[in-house]
């Protein structure tokens, strides 16, 4: 019986050990290099970055127009109104004292597209014009694009006249609460709600637990105080103009023709036709408080760009 031996192994070529350190080093250079590039470009891009912030803030300002000159100033009310949102009671106040303390300022348009919102934040807004203009002597117009419901309307009463579009949307003067109930489907599922408070009312309006008739009549006497304060703010504002009915004040909402009608709008009107024809100061200075391109670029791309940078280089292999 023949024993085989395993042939042996061929002998490295000679000067390997210098290949595999040159290649080694070739590839170090070259991550080192890549790494150069990425920081390289992330420097870069943090450098247009904050020459764009300058620029915005140099050029910050509004339209170059000259506000001391007769014009008519203009604050949008567009969107939600809310706490904290584009449209809340504190950039809309500050626009609307611009808007009055400028000489040139003839009228303040409220150029109003919006479903409503934050009943606070519309009672605000409706008493800081009724300020403004009795310190000013100045009229406040309120002009409607598509819509103006709920506490846009409530803002918009405030103003001395209000125009709108045949077709806008106009009304919707009540007050609403929602929220969902689950205890049907927990029983269903057999889940238990366990829910332990430090006062019998604390647990009130909890969407696991059962709603009680003392709650539920608590919470639409608070809904009832909230729609009458709605109401008088509309009579006080419309006054003898309106038409009152039994759904006017329902919740209900009307066309902008049916709102002329009903003495909830004026006439119809658009913008450049109320700075035309009412205010006469055919020049709109737009007075709405907006982030600026710089406010919008940091918000939007500052953390992203930081971001990324940071991921690009922590995917580039390090030799330590």
């Amino acid at each position: 019986m023949n024993d085989t031996q395993p042939p042996e192994p061929e002998p490295a070529p000679p000067g390997w050990e210098r290949a595999s350190f040159e290649k080694l080093m070739f590839a170090t250079l070259e991550e080192q290099r890549t790494a150069r590039r990425w920081r390289s470009f992330t420097r870069l891009a943090w450098l247009a970055f904050f020459v764009v912030l300058l620029w915005a803030f140099a050029f910050r300002g509004g339209p170059s127009t000259d506000k001391s000159l007769p014009h008519t100033a203009v604050v949008e009310i567009k969107g939600e109104i809310a706490a904290g949102g584009d449209v809340s009671a504190e950039s809309v106040v500050a626009a609307m004292r611009n808007a009055f303390e400028d000489s040139g300022a003839q009228a303040v348009v409220l150029l109003i597209n919006s479903p409503g919102g934050s009943p606070v934040q519309a009672g605000i807004i409706n008493d800081e014009i009724k300020r403004l203009r009795a310190k000013h002597k100045k009229p406040v117009y309120a002009v409607v694009e598509e819509s103006c419901a709920s506490a846009a309307y409530y803002i918009a009463a405030a103003s001395d006249r209000i125009f709108v579009d045949k077709a806008s949307i106009v009304g919707s003067i009540g007050v609403l609460m929602d929220g969902f109930g689950f205890t049907g489907l927990m029983d269903k599922l057999g889940v238990e709600r366990r829910l332990m408070t430090a006062g019998e009312n604390k647990g009130f309006l909890d969407p696991f637990s059962p709603q009680t008739e003392k709650h539920k009549l608590f919470a639409q006497s608070m809904l009832d105080q909230v729609h009458k304060q709605f109401i008088d703010v509309v009579r006080a504002g419309r006054g003898k103009r309106l038409k009152e009915t039994p759904e006017l004040f329902s919740g209900l909402f009307w066309t902008g023709q049916q709102a002329i009608e009903m003495g909830l709008a004026d006439q119809l009107g658009s913008l450049d036709f109320v700075a035309r024809e009412i205010v006469k100061a055919e020049d709109l200075i737009d007075y709405t408080r907006r982030d600026n391109v710089a406010e919008r670029l940091a918000k939007k791309f500052g953390a992203a760009i930081g971001t990324g940078a940071v991921r690009a280089l922590k995917a580039i292999p390090e030799l330590r």
